[in-house]
């Protein structure tokens, strides 16, 4: 029994962490431009809300920052008025990046243009467009981008134009998690591919960090499956279908085929789960229409996973292989999310009689009321 307690305190832990959930900062996306005449246009797409806060990547919840009350007054100000706030930021912020060449001559960079979109659904963080421009040594053969890690982490690539010819080359993305300038980036020739097996390792890694530890919601979605049906049959049936589901919107939205405003997806993402963990505490036994309850938010909760690839991208060239390997990342997470579920408390308690009592019904409440919370909060209707 003390074990059992043990479990309801680790849920209600989870139900504080949650109740504070917000937005996460995403990667900076920085796309370097440079034609035959030596001239670099910089675009960075970054939130700059977070930039002026200094809020960045370490924070896995935006109001577990010190400054969490001034971002969220940022980020509900017009265009207008945090334009006017970045100006003041402006200079400051061309300090701290850099792109130098490889004889480490740095580019004297300005700033051409800032564009901010209207605030949208405050759930998801606003991304602005800052463009820069430059001039580069035309005896240069590469270029390396610097993007402080204070600022975030950064995914950075190169396209090089030659106008004249009408010839265009992208080379391929890098993720940056350090504080440190990118590997080089070729200005003379197109970059070559990544190699299949670099591709596989980089979106199945990608997939399931999308899950352990950044998707607080899939997870609770996946131990609410746990908690009715930890015998492994029906749970492998369950993955399996939630997995199906999830990679066919994936799919269609990642070709843009299908998709959904956010400030609908991801209300509905909290509701699958509130309703998971009250068929748990009503239903006795497991019914096999839960298969296709399950397959139905797998539908859905693949356009949340296609918001987050959208904005990371997908290699024109290897797009199938990117899909897949996303998809074997994310089963991978999830599976992982069983296995420690099961070795903690299936294996032990899951057969006892009073296992639905003491720890179906409390856990599912939990999570219930954290899905609810969340459901509510991403309504934007103001009552948090």
């Amino acid at each position: 029994m003390h074990f059992i307690k043990k479990i309801i305190l680790f849920f209600i832990l989870l139900l504080y962490c949650s109740v504070c959930y917000s937005d996460l900062v995403k990667p900076a996306l920085i796309e370097i431009i440079v034609n035959e005449q030596g001239e670099v246009d910089v675009n960075i797409r970054a939130s700059i809300e977070a930039l002026l806060t200094g809020i960045n990547g370490r924070y896995k919840n935006t109001r577990d920052a010190p400054n969490a009350k001034e971002y969220d007054r940022l980020r509900h100000m017009n265009p207008d008025q945090l334009a006017r706030e970045f100006k003041k930021f402006q200079q400051k912020f061309l300090d701290a990046i850099s792109i130098v060449d490889n004889k480490k001559h740095k580019l004297s960079l300005s700033i051409k243009h800032v564009e901010i979109p209207e605030r949208g659904y405050p759930k998801v963080p606003r991304i602005s467009v800052i463009d820069l421009t430059g001039k580069l040594d035309l005896t240069a053969v590469s270029i390396q981008n610097y993007y402080p890690l204070a600022f975030g982490d950064n995914v950075v690539r190169l396209k090089q134009v030659n106008l004249k010819k009408q010839l265009f080359h992208w080379s391929e993305w890098q993720w940056i998690r350090d504080d440190k300038y990118s590997d080089p980036l070729s200005i003379t020739e197109i970059v070559a591919h990544k190699p299949f097996y670099k591709t596989v390792i980089n979106y199945i890694e990608l997939g399931f960090k999308h899950i352990l530890p950044k998707g607080m919601d899939h997870i609770l979605f996946i131990l609410g499956l746990f908690l009715f049906s930890s015998a492994f049959r029906p749970l492998l049936w369950q993955v399996t279908m939630f997995t199906i589901a999830h990679t066919i919107t994936l799919g269609l939205a990642m070709n843009g085929l299908f998709d959904l405003p956010a400030q609908i997806v991801q209300p509905l993402i909290a509701l699958s789960i509130v309703y998971v963990g009250v068929e748990n505490v009503f239903s006795r036994e497991l019914q096999k229409s839960r298969l296709l309850l399950v397959f139905a938010f797998g539908l859905l909760h693949g356009l949340g996973f296609a918001s987050m690839l959208a904005d990371f991208g997908m290699p024109e060239y290897a797009f199938a292989t990117a899909l897949i390997s996303f998809n074997i990342g994310v089963e991978f997470g999830q599976l992982s999310i069983l296995l420690m579920a099961y070795l903690l408390i299936g294996f032990w308690f899951g057969k006892r009689l009073w296992y639905k009592t003491l720890v179906i019904n409390p856990a599912s409440i939990v999570i219930a009321i954290i899905a609810f919370y969340w459901f509510i909060d991403r309504l934007d209707i103001g009552l948090f």
